[in-house]
């Protein structure tokens, strides 16, 4: 297949020093409708960006942020920001991740191999939808969706497993194909400067866990594995019995919350 014209890739804004930012609109859903495009975005933190970063990040003129990170991720990595920034930055107080880090860096605890990491991020994806930080910051965001106009963006540290698990919700609420919603979370395994991104992933786990995490661990840390996303569904429907009654008991998204957000998104 020819990448350059593969409109998954095309999803891709190439920034410098912001990792994985992508507009997740644009899909099509059963139902016959589609997510609009150019509102939705995803990305990782923005603490380097550059300024031809902020300046293109300016130009989508983004009304919404939803930091999906906890309070010291916030702290430590501080997003960098246009000089004309207007949007309001939502996100719960506290720690959405069990040891102040994020989801790759927290499963690296106990991980030497690829397949130490490969057990410890399946384990995480089953405990994320129920801790209760993210919960609460889950509902922000779907909350957001109905409510806020504009462009909006969500975003975690590596905007690959707290914004994946979100964007797939989202998509999977909205009737988006299994399939679909599948390739869109693995597009951060080809998206931007990969190698880069997990340089600095790796700089970061042994920094915090010792040299002793072989670079095949490191490499599936920062990438992303349909078992994972597979997991956290399954573990949601083993809970609650569906997605569908998941969000609504846990999020918030009555009925009446998901036919705003459909009106917002679909086209």
């Amino acid at each position: 297949m020819n990448m350059a014209s593969d409109p998954v890739i095309e999803r891709v804004i190439q920034l410098d020093a912001v990792h994985n930012f992508r507009d997740y609109g644009g899909y099509q859903t059963g139902g016959g409708s589609r997510l609009r495009s150019g509102i939705l975005y995803r990305s990782a933190q923005h603490k380097e960006a550059t300024p031809d970063d902020l300046e293109r990040i300016s130009a989508l003129k983004l009304s919404t942020i939803v930091d999906l990170r906890g309070a010291s991720e916030r702290q430590q990595h501080p997003c960098a920001r246009p000089a004309d920034f207007t949007a309001e930055v939502l996100f719960s107080d506290g720690e959405t991740v069990t040891q102040m880090a994020a989801p790759h860096i927290e499963a690296a605890r106990h991980v030497e191999t690829a397949e130490d990491a490969m057990q410890a991020m399946l384990s995480g994806y089953r405990d994320m939808p129920f801790r209760p930080v993210l919960v609460e910051s889950l509902r922000l965001y779907f909350e957001a969706l109905a409510t806020r106009n504009g462009p909006s963006l969500v975003h975690c540290l590596a905007g690959k497993d707290r914004t994946g698990i979100a964007v797939a919700m989202l998509h999977n609420l909205l009737g988006v194909h299994a399939d679909d919603i599948m390739a869109d979370y693995l597009l951060t395994n080809v998206a931007g400067n990969i190698e880069a991104r997990i340089a600095a992933g790796a700089t970061v786990v042994r920094n915090n866990f010792g040299p002793q995490i072989s670079d095949e661990a490191v490499r599936t840390l920062m990438t992303a594995h349909p078992s994972w996303l597979e997991a956290m569904f399954a573990e949601v429907n083993e809970r609650h019995g569906s997605l569908r009654n998941y969000t609504e008991h846990m999020l918030g998204v009555t009925p009446e919350l998901l036919s705003r957000i459909e009106q917002q998104l679909l086209v």
